[in-house]
């Protein structure tokens, strides 16, 4: 059985800068200051982490304090919530993904993979963001999220913890796959041994995707049945 995780952002779907002007806004004014989030990249990190850095590239005096974090996570998700139930908002499923995501049913059926997440998105920003482009949290059998770590090296474990816990089987090694767009994203699961899968999506090209230590790297998922060979290989 293989424990199959999916980054969201730039993997499975694009909000077009909605988690930006949240986060954005959330700083403002929980904090006073949104750092240099202009030039700031976001990509590969969890959102505590995003908080953290912008107010500590800011100067300001409670950037390691948790409550103040928390306070600007929890203002974000309100924020969030607004910009993706906006008409002009154009969330989109990335290609591939609704048909590579109904591919994987019947290997969840045969109890032979376990589809869940592995993000930098909270909780519920991740809920908000996946119901905004038609999908549902429901649909992933476990995560492990931002707001579990704010280091996304701790989350391939928790993921597996929480895969164990529900199945009452071992997920180590090559049966960990970890599917995302980001060097982060390939990087995070070596301790636990797992294989990443990465897709060119989001902001970072195959060969950046490939010098990271992908095992594979896609364009996008269109070729649904080389994805599905690439995630079951031995």
């Amino acid at each position: 059985m293989k424990l199959i995780l999916f980054d969201i952002d730039g993997t499975l779907l694009w909000t077009d800068g909605a988690g930006r002007r949240a986060i954005h806004r959330a700083l403002l004014l929980e904090a006073g200051t949104a750092g240099p989030i202009e030039t700031y990249r976001f990509d590969g990190k969890t959102d505590p982490q995003i908080v953290r850095e912008l107010l500590g590239l800011a100067g300001h005096p409670e950037a390691t304090d948790e409550q103040r974090i928390e306070a600007v996570c929890r203002r974000y998700v309100e924020l969030l919530s607004a910009e993706l139930g906006k008409p002009t908002q154009a969330t989109r499923l990335m290609v591939g993904v609704a048909e590579l995501l109904a591919a994987l049913e019947p290997h969840e059926r045969e109890e032979r993979a376990v589809v869940g997440l592995l993000t930098g998105n909270l909780e519920p920003g991740a809920a908000l963001k996946l119901r905004s482009a038609g999908l549902d949290l429901a649909r992933f059998r476990v995560g492990a999220y931002g707001s579990d770590s704010h280091r996304r090296a701790d989350l391939p474990a928790l993921a597996a913890q929480r895969a164990a816990l529900l199945t009452g089987r071992t997920f180590t090694g090559a049966d960990v796959v970890i599917l995302g767009d980001t060097p982060e994203d390939v990087t995070c699961g070596r301790a636990l041994g797992a294989r990443a899968l990465a897709v060119a999506t989001g902001f970072y090209d195959v060969a950046t995707l490939r010098a990271a230590g992908a095992a594979r790297v896609f364009s996008d998922f269109a070729n649904t049945g080389a994805v599905l060979d690439a995630i079951f290989a031995p």
